[in-house]
């Protein structure tokens, strides 16, 4: 029974934990001031992204920026801005981002020197071989405009990659990466 009990106890810990881990998303946010903003009263959309020749596969999914556009619609509605009309001028214009791309730091090679006891007991020389560092960056990014002067007002990014994801999993991340965005919304 008390092996059960300790086991229940790791289990629940490790769960915190990993939500823990989720919900604490580093996000950057830039704004021109926040009385900029506070005038936008309607929304309207910026040019969609459509996948070109240049870009990567990761900004090719639509399925994804169909769920982006939904989540962001959903928090500019919950901040109380509404969908400008059809065919009428929005107080302020919404542009967003979603993709990934694998990122390489460090140098392949370096020069180095060294002792050691070779085929006939000679110096040996050689190469300093740190290898670099590579990571997938993922990026979800929200941008908002002045519908009439077009300067920007609002920025602001998160570190997400879902490009791997399909379906609710991607729908949940994406959700999740959007909510974080607008904690910084001013």
């Amino acid at each position: 029974m008390r092996f059960r009990a300790t086991t229940l106890r790791l289990v629940v810990a490790a769960m915190c934990a990993a939500l823990t881990a989720c919900a604490s998303m580093y996000v950057t946010s830039d704004v021109r001031s926040p009385d900029s903003v506070a005038a936008c009263h309607t929304y309207g959309w910026a040019a969609e992204m459509h996948a070109s020749d240049r870009q990567a596969p990761a900004f090719a999914n639509p399925l994804n920026e169909s769920r982006l556009k939904a989540a962001i619609s959903s928090q500019l509605q919950a901040k109380g801005l509404q969908a400008a009309a059809p065919g009428a001028p929005a107080d302020c214009v919404v542009g967003y981002g979603i993709g990934s791309r694998t990122t390489v730091e460090g140098y392949p090679y370096g020069w180095g020197w060294g002792w050691g006891w070779g085929w006939r007991h000679a110096y040996v020389g050689g190469w300093d071989e740190p290898y670099p560092y590579a990571y997938r960056e993922g990026r979800i990014a929200v941008d908002m405009y002045d519908g009439h002067t077009h300067q920007p007002l609002w920025h602001a990014t998160v570190n997400q990659d879902v490009t791997a994801l399909t379906g609710a999993e991607a729908e949940a991340k994406i959700n999740e990466a959007v909510a974080a965005i607008f904690t910084k919304y001013p």
